[in-house]
């Protein structure tokens, strides 16, 4: 699992049709290394989150057969950056 902080929405208007409507976010990690994460739990630009990734990303997205290598699935009530 990684904290991270939600930056903005990313629009994507040709996608896959397994991917279904699901909303893409850049996510940035405290490294500052970026990531594309899809919303399992509907947060907003800002937030702060949990994302998993591999074979639990791809769960936590909709199944085993849903492309997705990082999937948000939590927003974290407080959190203070180091």
């Amino acid at each position: 699992m990684k904290i991270c902080q939600v930056e903005k929405t990313l629009v994507s208007t040709n996608r896959i049709k397994e991917m279904g409507h699901r909303p893409l976010l850049v996510v940035k990690e405290k490294n500052g290394s970026r990531s594309i994460a899809v919303d399992a739990v509907g947060c907003i630009p800002g937030d702060w989150v949990i994302c998993v990734g591999s074979s639990a990303a791809r769960e936590a997205a909709g199944g085993k057969d849903f492309p997705s290598d990082l999937t948000i699935v939590g927003i974290i009530d407080h959190w203070v950056e180091d």
